[in-house]
């Protein structure tokens, strides 16, 4: 049986200009550990259709609220969407998601206290062939201090990083050889 969303979530949110970015969701009354806060509503598509949708963005738009639910079927929060689309991603989380029957719903992780902005870890992939100036676009600025400066899941933000590391060896090289001559 699912475990059902608090009652009222109108009640318990609270849609704000957030400081790190854009839109956020903050508690207005206590939320205890293990709390199912808000289900992730929306127009659900194809992957087909939310790519279509997505590739009509500009580059530099960094709001989507594409959610994947499963092989098939992606939540388009840009249409029929809820509160839960303006949750934004931290590197120090006091939310998840959880994927049940098809649904996505956002759980607390920890108590979370009445004003603290809500936040779960985006753990967007990239791929190799991704446009590399494209990156920017998912920068983190939650201020954790663990923050790993990206949305990009750990791995892809090490891969990022060993590159971004490279790309500064080859240059100190290079100048040092410049140097010598």
């Amino acid at each position: 049986m699912l475990a059902k969303t608090q009652p009222s979530d109108a009640l318990l949110l609270d849609i704000y200009d957030s400081p790190i970015h854009g839109r956020g969701v903050r508690a207005l009354m206590p939320i205890k550990k293990g709390s199912r806060v808000v289900e992730y509503l929306g127009e659900r598509v194809s992957h087909m259709e939310a790519d279509r949708r997505y590739d009509e963005k500009g580059d530099d738009d960094g709001h989507t609220f594409l959610f994947i639910v499963s092989n098939r079927t992606v939540i388009d929060a840009g249409v029929d969407g809820n509160e839960a689309r303006f949750i934004n991603h931290s590197c120090a989380p006091n939310c998840e998601t959880v994927i049940d029957r098809g649904r996505v719903f956002i759980e607390a992780i920890r108590d979370i206290a009445p004003g603290e902005e809500l936040g779960y870890d985006y753990q967007l992939t990239w791929e190799s062939t991704d446009d590399p100036q494209e990156l920017e676009n998912y920068a983190c600025h939650c201020g954790a201090p663990n923050c790993r400066g990206t949305m990009l899941d750990k791995v892809a933000a090490d891969v990022r990083r060993r590159r971004r590391m490279q790309s500064l060896r080859r240059k100190r090289k290079a100048s040092a050889s410049r140097k010598k001559k």
